[in-house]
């Protein structure tokens, strides 16, 4: 059974339906959710989101409906519905989800992911899996297109989005003919580029200019100028009273540099540093990110470290020069055979 048969079996004999996606969520997870959503409602399929908390205030234009409610909501409102399938997005781990609704998850049956991140081969071939993919919001497109459901506009824009987020404006090397094609169609519904591009990104406060100035103020290189970082402090983000969720794409000014392989972005998250990873080429900073604990894609991928911040800079940047040197290596023998 492929993806998009499974996908079709799954959705065939459920009535019920639950969806989520990680906590934090950015809006390939949450842009993915809505348009799966709406898709199975559209099938007739009583389908609503619940993730942990409430969707932020910079992500309501892309739910007119109400598709995405809090657990706290559900359980106030829902709390005896029989669920038939438990739907995850843009992860494929149900400790990614929050406590709560993993709670709620684990009183369903039926599970399914829907997600492009590489996991164990036993979990992607129980679900909609494809590592292959820009987006999960792609996939998720290509599902919905596949059971015959016609795309509207309401379930484009979040999808449009969830690819634009998650390929850092389509500069990834996951994008793909097929990404475009899909592209294609959701404008084929009216989406319009601008318009898309400016709702997510948004306009910017002055203060935002000087956050990012003095961020990237903090730029340090090795001395062979492969690996670059910078640093987002608590303090400066109270000081410019700047939301964290816009400085996800400051790591991305790095990634012009000359001589760069790697691009790195130390955060400060209480007593965590969120250590998110960026590559160029071939270096895959996937396989560096689990190194340090965390994961990811071969060209994007994170990590959380406990510690202070001058201390896990230090640790991480010499892990990281190791790491680089022999995946330089492995590559050269691979180029030589």
């Amino acid at each position: 059974m492929n993806i998009t048969e499974r996908f079709k079996f799954m959705i065939d004999k459920a009535e019920n339906i639950v969806i989520s996606t990680h906590i934090f969520p950015d809006a390939d997870g949450i842009g993915s959710e809505i348009a799966l959503c709406l898709a199975m409602r559209s099938l007739g399929k009583n389908a609503i989101c619940v993730n942990e908390e409430p969707l932020l205030e910079r992500y309501k234009y892309l739910d007119p409906q109400d598709c995405v409610i809090s657990v706290d909501d559900y359980q106030s409102f829902y709390q005896d519905a029989e669920v038939d399938l438990f739907v995850v997005t843009d992860t494929n781990s149900l400790e990614r989800i929050g406590e709560r609704v993993k709670k709620l998850a684990t009183k369903v049956k039926e599970h399914l992911f829907i997600d492009h991140h590489p996991c164990p081969k036993e979990v992607m071939l129980n679900n909609c899996i494809d590592t292959s993919k820009a987006a999960t919001g792609e996939l998720a497109g290509d599902l919905i297109k596949s059971i015959g459901v016609e795309l509207t506009r309401e379930m484009a824009l979040p999808l449009y989005t969830a690819v634009l987020i998650d390929t850092s404006s389509f500069r990834y090397p996951t994008v793909t003919g097929n990404t475009h094609r899909l592209i294609g169609s959701l404008m084929d519904t009216g989406v319009r580029p601008p318009h898309a591009y400016n709702m997510i990104y948004g306009t910017k406060k002055i203060t935002f200019m000087k956050l990012l100035g003095k961020v990237l103020s903090t730029v340090h290189t090795t001395k062979d100028e492969k690996i670059a970082w910078l640093t987002l402090t608590e303090d400066l983000l109270e000081k410019f009273h700047v939301d964290t969720e816009d400085t996800h794409a400051f790591i991305n000014h790095l990634l012009v540099l000359d001589n760069i392989k790697v691009a790195v972005m130390f955060k400060e998250m209480g007593n965590e540093i969120k250590v998110s990873l960026r590559s160029v080429g071939v270096i895959d900073v996937g396989l560096m990110a689990r190194a340090l604990g965390g994961g990811g894609h071969d060209h994007s991928a994170a990590s959380l470290i406990e510690g202070k911040l001058d201390d896990v800079i230090k640790s991480t940047v010499e892990k990281l020069q190791v790491l680089l040197e022999v995946a330089e290596k492995n590559a050269e023998k691979i180029h030589q055979s």
